[in-house]
């Protein structure tokens, strides 16, 4: 019995598998990497703008002074109208400028003549202009001069003002304050301050009174209030986040949209994430993108117009930053045949630091031969965190004849968690003769998953003759799919006598690719009589298998029914495989189609493999062409070879011989 998992010469390096895509990473969107920010949602990417409410903005985007400065441009503080002659003071003719600078200079002279408008109404004490005046100053960054306009304007109490008084106070770093104007904003209405406020007491993990602000944000229309809400929500996982993401993502909010798609395809229901995924893919959210390409090519089952529409989507993911989907598009290039294209998404993932797509680009190149660039790659992998370039690693250097690199390969992977490394090293240590110091890495490998581990740990207690222990780990193998765990089950079982159960067994193991559990399934239901297509089926998937003994029984079933054609295939592949029987039989098909020549040398080959029949029936034709002394030979062949019946029938002929010989 076979050790299961190849770790030397034409092993290949480990499946490279889809990375997990629930990791959450901040991107520079996020409000943390901006000084003076209002308090971090739990995600990133978050472009929406909240809603206006009040008298001024509700999202504030700052406008530096020398680029104003530049935007204003000759309708700046050098003093209003141009002169009406001379060369400098020539009147411009608008048809005659490039539109576009035209309208940014002409909205530059509108925006400078209303601040000053402004300025002129909130000095003269009108607070409605000096919240205007504020949120101004405030957007370009000019907050000393903003502060005081907004203190006076929200001591008059606009709300506005005092929303956005708190926004430049926590930019400030005063976030004390800052957080009692948003809470005299949100008292007063301002579903902007009630969300600002929301997240403020969250940070400082005032959970109960921070979902009371954000439920009011919500309530009165802000996406981001809901989709705040939400988030605290599925943080303490209460199922009324659903329903706050779903008011966010139906307002626009695309990280809601995506969170919502996240949920529903965790509840199964994938029909409904999709549409979601889609919601957000198409606002450009890259994780969203490559979720929906993910589901795309799982429902494809082939179909190419799927398939191409998962490349579409992956390719939009890369191209918006995420590696993951620039590896999954590889994947996918690779499969579809263009290998090229592959390894240039595969080497962008790999460079932007997926240990993914650089254990593909070493495959790849392990399959060409090229090792150094192998190598490469699967260090690259290891470097990036990914464990399954070690093991890679020790596979390329066992392929290379370096075992004792490819076992510090394995253990280093061994030691850091990889199961199929654990069971690689322990078939090294037991192939070394070092039982004890195997069974605890194949112990480590089955009880961490590996269905290899567990039918070579049973492989071990067998050989020991401790077969209650065997037979457990053969099911926890057989249960997870494993051809060759299910077929020693059957075996047992067809010797106790129980035939439902090895039937059941045999299904399990060929369904799991034995071909040797195939064969077996086949040979029970042929004696049983009652399943001949069945059978004939299970023959046929172990003879494609390459099942020498299932080739010869296909050849004999189809010389019964008289296809010799079909016959004489089967017999020749079983033949040219070693099988000394398909070689006898291939020499009495031959000869009945008057083929004799071609027939002796069958007939050889099966006779000079133990064959008893094929070294009789080259005696008697020895004998038929008039050469005893060789019949002579065949016939004690034949007696040494058996069977019983063919050495008595052999016994019997070399009398004959020795008593004509001796007349």
């Amino acid at each position: 019995m076979r050790l299961i998992g190849k770790y030397g010469p034409g092993a290949k390096p480990a499946a490279a598998v889809e990375a997990d895509t629930d990791a959450w990473a901040e991107s520079t969107e996020s409000p943390e990497s901006r000084p003076g920010a209002l308090p971090a949602q739990r995600t990133s990417g978050l472009s929406e703008r909240p809603q206006t409410g009040g008298s001024g903005p509700d999202s504030l985007v700052h406008v530096p002074t020398r680029q104003f400065a530049a935007e204003v441009g000759s309708y700046g503080p050098q003093g209003g109208a141009l002169a009406a002659d001379g060369p400098a003071g020539a009147a411009l003719d608008p048809a005659g400028l490039d539109p576009t600078s035209f309208e940014t200079a002409l909205a530059a002279r509108e925006s400078a003549a209303l601040e000053a408008r402004h300025r002129q109404a909130a000095d003269g004490g009108d607070p409605d202009a000096a919240c205007r005046l504020g949120t101004l100053l405030l957007r370009r960054g000019e907050l000393e001069d903003a502060e005081a306009y907004l203190r006076r304007a929200a001591a008059a109490g606009l709300r506005a003002a005092a929303n956005n008084l708190g926004v430049l106070l926590h930019q400030q770093g005063h976030r004390a304050e800052a957080g009692q104007w948003w809470r005299q904003a949100a008292v007063a209405g301002s579903a902007p301050a009630a969300h600002a406020l929301g997240l403020q007491l969250r940070d400082q993990g005032e959970e109960e009174a921070a979902e009371y602000w954000l439920h009011f944000a919500a309530d009165h229309g802000h996406p981001l209030g809901a989709y705040a809400l939400g988030d605290l929500m599925e943080h303490r996982r209460d199922v009324r986040a659903e329903r706050w993401f779903k008011v966010s993502a139906d307002a626009g909010h695309r990280e809601a949209a995506y969170r919502l798609a996240r949920m529903r395809e965790a509840a199964g229901d994938k029909d409904t994430a999709e549409a979601w995924y889609r919601t957000a893919a198409a606002r450009s959210h890259a994780r969203a993108a490559l979720r929906l390409g993910v589901l795309l090519e799982e429902r494809s089952g082939g179909e190419q117009a799927l398939l191409d529409e998962a490349a579409r989507w992956y390719r939009q993911s890369a191209q918006n930053g995420e590696a993951r989907a620039a590896c999954a598009l590889g994947f996918l290039l690779r499969d579809s045949g263009d290998l090229t294209a592959a390894a240039e998404w595969w080497q962008e993932a790999a460079e932007a630091g997926d240990g993914n797509a650089a254990n593909a680009l070493g495959a790849l190149h392990a399959g060409r031969g090229a090792a150094r660039e192998a190598e490469h790659w699967y260090r690259t992998a290891l470097d990036a965190g990914d464990q399954n370039g070690a093991f890679n690693l020790g596979l390329l250097c066992a392929g290379a004849g370096r075992e004792q690199q490819a076992e510090q390969w394995y253990r280093r992977a061994a030691y850091a968690g990889h199961r199929e490394a654990c069971n690689a090293l322990a078939v090294v240590l037991l192939q070394r003769g070092d039982e004890s110091g195997a069974e605890p890495w194949f112990s480590k490998a089955a009880e961490a998953g590996s269905v290899d581990g567990a039918f070579n740990l049973g492989v071990l207690h067998a050989g020991r003759g401790e077969q209650r222990q065997a037979q457990e780990w053969y099911a926890r193998a057989a249960a997870e799919g494993h051809g060759e765990a299910a077929l020693q089950l059957a075996v047992v079982q067809e010797q106790r006598g129980n035939l439902a159960g090895a039937l059941e067994r045999y299904r399990q193991a060929a369904a799991g690719g034995s071909a040797e559990g195939a064969f077996r399934l086949a040979s029970v239901l042929d004696r049983r009589g009652d399943a001949d297509a069945e059978a004939e089926h299970w023959y046929a998937v172990a003879a494609d298998a390459g099942h020498r003994r299932a080739q010869v029984r296909m050849g004999v079933r189809a010389a019964e029914r008289g296809a010799l054609e079909i016959a004489e295939s089967w017999y020749r592949r079983a033949a040219e495989a070693g099988s000394r029987s398909a070689a006898f039989n291939l020499g009495l098909l031959l000869a009945r189609q008057d083929s004799e020549a071609e027939a002796m040398l069958w007939y050889t080959r099966a006779a000079d493999a133990g064959h008893g029949r094929a070294a009789l029936r080259l005696a008697l034709l020895a004998l038929r062409r008039g050469e005893p002394v060789q019949a002579e030979n065949w016939c004690r062949r034949a007696i040494d070879y058996g069977p019983a019946e063919v050495a008595e029938r052999a016994g019997r002929l070399l009398g004959a011989l020795h008593a004509e010989l001796s007349a």
